[in-house]
């Protein structure tokens, strides 16, 4: 049976808590004022997937992502959230999302798009990997009929940011290749309502897919998890070559683009990586791309394993200055110097951070407020 609430309380941080899903949804859902009311619901969204192809005697093959997973009637993908029925290829969490909360850009992190402004932040169930870090993987792991969905859809996402003076809506928390179609009609909608679109993806998608979207984003922040095709094997259980082609595709796109790679130990934390990291990313995303190293902490299935220890994040920091990237960020290090932002001309601190808070702006447009020299991004 359904149960409705409204939509009062969307607070920031709650899903990097580590509190579980089913906890969350009645905290961030206690209520909103003057809005509409919003259902609960395990049914199932039967919307037509788009980017898949049938096959000749029965089948289809999905081309959302690089899996291409041939589907039988009645099957589902890998992801569990996309179903074959009739040979028609359907989308189960077209508007059911499972996790939504008001989060800081910079939670993202995206530290050159709008900074200080807020981000509608939603995910449904499922995902294209299976990371054994997964912060959020009681919900990225889950089919949809496990997780407590709300029936929102894409003009209703639209006007909570509307009524809330919100200008921003973040695809994010599992991964929103999953829920490519709600993502899609989400973010077209909203820039006619002059709300902004970002994608918080690991980039495993195929090409074409991604092509269609980007005219309707206006970021996109990329989980690289490694530079090695052995850990996306092991560990990610995706490939790399995908990713990086389509981190070449997003930037020639011109897409404002930004790059996370959480440092894990013992796994991917090695100096030689570092190095074959910062060389890929100045000759194929340029030295303006800004690339953010994050502390890993125990989750999921690498609960074995420690936190990563400060130094070594600043020697991934300090090699890729060293190789001429100018704007290497920590995460997860509040307080750290390397949070903030400084101009690579003068020095000057442009931007000055302590977790998810500014302190400091010295921006006057896109430029440094002390030499006028041009900071890439959207302020």
């Amino acid at each position: 049976m359904k149960r409705r609430t409204f939509l009062r309380y969307l607070g920031c941080g709650a899903i990097a808590s580590g509190i579980s899903q089913t906890d969350l949804l009645p905290e961030m859902l206690g209520g909103l004022q003057n809005a509409c009311a919003f259902d609960f619901t395990k049914k199932l969204s039967s919307v037509e997937a788009r980017h898949y192809k049938k096959l000749p005697g029965g089948g289809i093959e999905c081309g959302i992502c690089p899996r291409h997973c041939r589907v039988t009637d009645l099957e589902r993908g890998f992801c569990g959230a996309r179903e074959n029925r009739g040979d028609v290829y359907h989308t189960l969490v077209y508007g059911l999302p499972c996790a939504l909360n008001i989060d800081p850009i910079e939670k993202k992190p995206l530290f050159h798009f709008y900074p200080g402004t807020t981000a509608l932040s939603l995910a449904t169930a499922g995902c294209n990997v299976d990371c054994k870090f997964c912060q959020n993987w009681d919900i990225s792991q889950a089919r949809p009929e496990q997780t407590d969905n709300l029936d929102l859809p894409p003009k209703e996402l639209v006007d909570i940011c509307a009524h809330r003076g919100v200008p921003t809506i973040a695809y994010t928390y599992s991964e929103p290749v999953i829920f490519y179609e709600y993502m899609y009609d989400t973010a077209e909608l909203g820039h006619k309502e002059s709300i902004k679109s970002v994608m918080i993806t690991g980039g495993y998608i195929e090409e074409k897919p991604l092509g269609d979207l980007l005219p309707h984003l206006d970021a996109v922040k990329v989980d690289l998890k490694a530079i090695r095709e052995d850990y996306y094997r092991d560990v990610v259980r995706g490939e790399l070559k995908p990713v990086l082609d389509r981190l070449i595709q997003i930037k020639k796109s011109g897409m404002w683009l930004e790059i996370v790679y959480l440092v894990v130990p013992t796994l991917n934390d090695t100096e030689s990586e570092f190095k074959e990291l910062a060389l890929w990313l100045k000759e194929y995303l340029g030295t303006e791309t800004p690339v953010h190293f994050s502390r890993f902490h125990p989750q999921y299935l690498l609960k074995n394993l420690p936190p990563t220890p400060q130094r070594t994040l600043e020697m991934a920091y300090d090699i890729c200055r060293a190789e001429g990237l100018k704007f290497v960020y920590l995460g997860n290090l509040p307080g750290h110097p390397a949070e903030s932002t400084y101009c690579p001309e003068c020095g000057e601190m442009l931007i000055e951070r302590r977790g998810y808070r500014i302190y400091q702006y010295n921006l006057e447009g896109n430029r440094c407020r002390k030499c006028k020299r041009v900071i890439p991004g959207l302020f």
